[in-house]
């Protein structure tokens, strides 16, 4: 059967929004041409005045970036204040406007009609890091909602004690050095007061950005310490989200060539057991042979069943006595973990809302670096901010041709019809605009740029039924996937960071660039489904059970009773996903 092509329709990329306008701007140059009222205070009155808006101004501004108290300094780095207190009251006056100035410049006040923001994020993240290293830290709060998902004291407990582990356990201390040391002898019968597991770059952003999340959670429950394989550009592309020490894992890490290691791996814990290299018993599981100083765990989309038991109590018990894991994976095998016996208390507490593991590990352990938080900042200011209401739309097929498909387009119109996120452009030319119209930006991600600019030319050619105005962008259309291109993935992490800080989401089925949207974003989001032989699927669209991601390929197996089963039915809490029958996901029982 013949595909049918759409048409791609030539459309100039829209231009950015003016410079920032705003009363506070205004009464700036005002005050340039008329001495304000304020200048008849009394000189007592101004100090205060000026005192006031001071300490506001620095703890405005301390919830969102330093304040550069630089520009108040004079020759020698001594403070102009003394100078300014003893001045005529006037000069006070101007100082309290250059202050106002300065809050301004640095967007102080931009989200106080919105509350006041928690940059810790509940204390999910730590204090005491440079904040100019990496300025999306502290900064995204205030471009996203505030999330109705607060961590459990718990997990902010365990955050701070697993930081000191890292931080005792990290690269340079003594006590890496001696499991090195440990490592090189290919022993792990001597117990070592640090245990490390090691993530290995493998797959596209969106799979590692989920099993990076996954790793951490083992970490947290086996009381490990993560290191992340620096891969081809992973050190561009996130902060350290450790203080005081590094994640990656060191250059002169003793082995070599990780990204060779593989199903077919000899140490391969699977493997290992198949080939009787070790044994697990009942009681708490043996070695034939001297304990190794390493295990490989291969928990990829092809693992066989031997890698499988895994997620199963006694190989638990036995991989706790292995010092150092090697984990390759492009899964987010966190319901599974769920269902490990020995973890199920622990994650009870850490995580109340089962269905909000990756918005809390997602949001602590992925920050932009200064260069992808410029994509994301410039872009959400020049095309998102001044909008009304932000729909996001991810496109992604799986088709072996790039597109622009009809049946696509037909399939996302649908959904977004269906579920009220955008208009009818069905409306009459006379329907005129007035200032309260709703303006809505519609944020659409795709390798192709056939989709948007179709969309765009609908709502520019034809009026919407209600009047608001639509704006439709997408920021890049690469094409095909590019894993491990720096440009790429520095474009790619931008876009899924954007469509977090929308307000309504939709997403394409099987796409784990979408699931790290919505769950960094908080985000419910509508589904297309996979569509069959060419043609858009009715129902187009569903609503998500919940925020978290699906894990594509989990075991099915009853660790207990030893036999096949239907893992989606054992625990209230994990359910089948909306878009892959055989996918598991998180869910909450209310």
């Amino acid at each position: 059967m013949e595909t049918k092509r759409m048409r791609r329709p030539q459309q100039p990329a829209p231009a950015p929004d003016s410079e920032r306008e705003g009363p506070f701007w205004a009464a700036s140059a005002a005050a340039e041409r008329k001495p304000p009222r304020l200048m008849h205070l009394h000189p007592s009155t101004a100090l205060l005045l000026l005192a006031s808006l001071l300490l506001i101004c620095v703890a405005l501004s301390g919830a969102h970036r330093s304040l550069p108290l630089d520009r108040l300094r004079g020759k020698g780095g001594t403070t102009n204040l003394p100078v300014l207190l003893h001045s005529y009251h006037d000069r006070l006056i101007s100082s309290v406007l250059a202050m106002l100035q300065i809050c301004l410049e640095n967007d102080t006040f931009r989200s106080l009609g919105d509350g006041p923001k928690d940059r810790f994020l509940h204390g999910l993240l730590a204090a005491g890091f440079d904040e100019q290293s990496c300025l999306s830290r502290y900064q995204s709060v205030f471009y996203s909602k505030e999330s109705p998902h607060v961590p459990s004291s718990y997990l902010v407990e365990k955050l701070r004690n697993y930081e000191a582990l890292h931080k005792k356990c990290g690269p340079n201390t003594e006590l890496y050095k001696e499991a090195v040391e440990q490592l090189k002898s290919d022993h792990g019968t001597q117990s070592t007061e640090c245990n490390y597991v090691i993530w290995i770059s493998y797959s596209g952003l969106g799979n590692k950005m989920l099993s990076i999340a996954s790793a951490f959670l083992y970490a947290l429950l086996t009381n490990r310490v993560l290191f992340i394989d620096r891969g081809f550009d992973m050190a561009d592309l996130f902060c350290e989200p450790f203080p005081e020490s590094s994640w990656l894992l060191p250059l002169d890490f003793p082995i070599n060539e990780l990204d060779s290691f593989d199903a077919k791996t000899h140490r391969g814990y699977g493997n290992m057991l198949k080939d009787k290299v070790i044994s697990n018993s009942d009681d708490g599981g043996t070695s034939t042979h001297s304990l190794p100083a390493y295990i490989y765990l291969h928990l990829s989309h092809d693992y066989g069943d031997y890698d499988k038991l895994f997620f199963c109590e006694d190989d638990q018990r036995f991989l706790r006595s292995v010092p150092w894991l090697l984990l390759r994976s492009n899964n987010y095998f966190v319901p599974s973990l769920f269902m490990i016996p020995t973890y199920e208390q622990e994650l009870k507490h850490l995580f109340p809302e089962k269905g909000t593991v990756f918005h809390h590990l997602g949001r602590y352990l992925f920050h932009p670096t200064n260069s992808v938080w410029g994509l994301i900042t410039r872009y959400y200011q020049s095309y998102l901010a001044k909008a009304d209401e932000r729909v996001g739309i991810q496109v992604r097929t799986f088709e072996t041709d790039a597109g622009p498909f009809q049946y696509v387009l037909d399939q996302i119109l649908a959904c977004t019809r269906k579920a009220k996120l955008l208009p009818d452009a069905s409306g009459q030319d006379t329907v005129v605009s007035t200032p309260n119209t709703k303006s809505k930006a519609v944020l659409m991600t795709s390798l192709n740029s056939g989709y948007s600019e179709n969309i765009r030319n609908m709502y520019w050619e034809h009026p919407t039924a209600t009047g608001e105005i639509i704006s439709v962008y997408q920021p890049s259309h690469e094409g095909y996937q590019q894993t491990e291109k720096q440009m790429h993935d520095m474009r790619a992490l931008a876009e899924i960071y954007l469509l977090s800080l929308t307000d309504v989401l939709v997403t394409s089925a099987w796409s784990t660039f979408g699931y790290v949207a919505q769950g960094l974003g908080g985000l419910r989001p509508w589904i297309l489904f996979k569509p069959e032989n060419h043609t858009a699927p009715d129902p187009p669209c569903r609503r998500a059970m919940s925020i978290e991601p699906c894990f594509h390929a989990p075991p099915f197996y009853d660790c207990k009773a030893k036999t096949g089963a239907d893992t989606g039915a054992l625990v209230p809490y994990v359910k089948h996903c909306e878009d892959m029958s055989w996918g598991l996901k998180l869910v909450d029982q209310n």
